[in-house]
């Protein structure tokens, strides 16, 4: 989440009149993520969050988020639900920019994961997989193989003066990857983003999935790479095999991974850590100046690929 886009207070009216929510009590901008503007509102009818939809987004891919979001609150997984306009659209227009308004969520994302956190997530995700079993709807994974490497590629030379070496190591994980990245492992919609930022806990109980807005159809177990990532390292190199015994335990309560999938989570895992280096060196050097937003540091993706690299099997990560 962050702010590149402002509403003057006429703008957001004529927004709210599209709604049945009454006129804003309060509206403020939330600076924490990258990705689109968003703000905590308040209205007479309660807490919400409103988006304006930028950068990597598009209008088209808008029904496949508000409908993952919808059936997951539908069937008990707590992900925020989108709000319907007076004429029952799930998503409208401000500023030119496609905008939404969803319910909001209690709690606060864990700064420091411990293993409990990385339990409920495991779980968390594995129901979120089976309750959106069956799900019509599809997008295609636009940051995967094709994607990592058209975002790094023609910054190779940029990545190189973050440090010495960079680039020609980059440059063979990507090669790795795709060499060995799998195909024929159970698919269908999966969040691609479920990072600390995402989740909300009222102490050790997760009360809230939010950011859908990189939701996608793909490998399920490439949901639980990116997870792994997000939530079990110690540091940038120090993997914590506790925690990701916890989250693949508590993931497989709920949905039993493949032997395939077992197989294929060490690519599955660099491939992730690709994913996230990839966009956070095109935000941090893209990043317009004066935009609310904090920058990510590439680098602490490319300090996880070291860990992947050695990786030879699901047991590894504690599975």
């Amino acid at each position: 989440m962050a702010v590149y886009t402002a509403l003057s207070d006429a703008e957001l009216a004529a927004l709210l009149a599209e709604y049945e929510l009454g006129p804003a009590l309060a509206c403020q901008g939330i600076a924490a993520g990258v990705e689109n503007s968003n703000f905590a509102l308040t209205t007479a009818k309660g807490r919400f969050i409103l988006t304006l939809f930028e950068k990597r987004v598009r209008a088209a891919d808008l029904p496949f988020f508000m409908q993952v979001m919808a059936r997951l609150a539908e069937r008990g997984v707590p992900a925020p639900q989108p709000i319907a306009t007076k004429n029952g659209a799930l998503f409208t227009q401000a500023k030119a920019k496609p905008a939404c308004i969803v319910t909001f969520l209690d709690g606060d994302w864990p700064r420091a994961p411990n293993v409990a956190h990385c339990a409920a997530i495991g779980d968390t995700l594995g129901r979120m997989h089976v309750a959106l079993e069956g799900f019509a709807l599809e997008r295609g994974n636009a940051l995967s193989v094709d994607g990592w490497e058209a975002l790094i590629t023609p910054r190779l030379v940029q990545a190189e003066t973050l440090r010495p070496g960079l680039a020609a190591e980059i440059e063979a994980d990507m090669a790795a990857v795709r060499a060995a990245w799998p195909s024929g492992l159970p698919r269908g919609p999966i969040h691609a983003d479920l990072f600390p930022d995402n989740a909300l806990f009222v102490g050790e109980r997760l009360t809230g999935v939010i950011d859908f807005y990189f939701a996608c159809t793909d490998f399920l177990s490439y949901d639980l790479a990116v997870c792994l990532n997000a939530w079990c390292f110690a540091d940038e190199r120090d993997y914590d095999a506790a925690r990701g015994r916890a989250m693949i335990a508590a993931y497989e309560s709920i949905r039993p991974l493949s032997t395939a999938e077992r197989a294929a989570l060490p690519t599955l895992c660099r491939g992730a850590a690709l994913r996230f280096f990839a966009t956070r060196l095109a935000d941090w050097f893209d990043t317009p100046d004066g935009a609310l937003v904090k920058k990510k540091d590439p680098l602490e993706y490319a300090d996880k690929l070291v860990f992947h690299r050695g990786a030879k099997d699901a047991g590894d990560y504690g599975g």
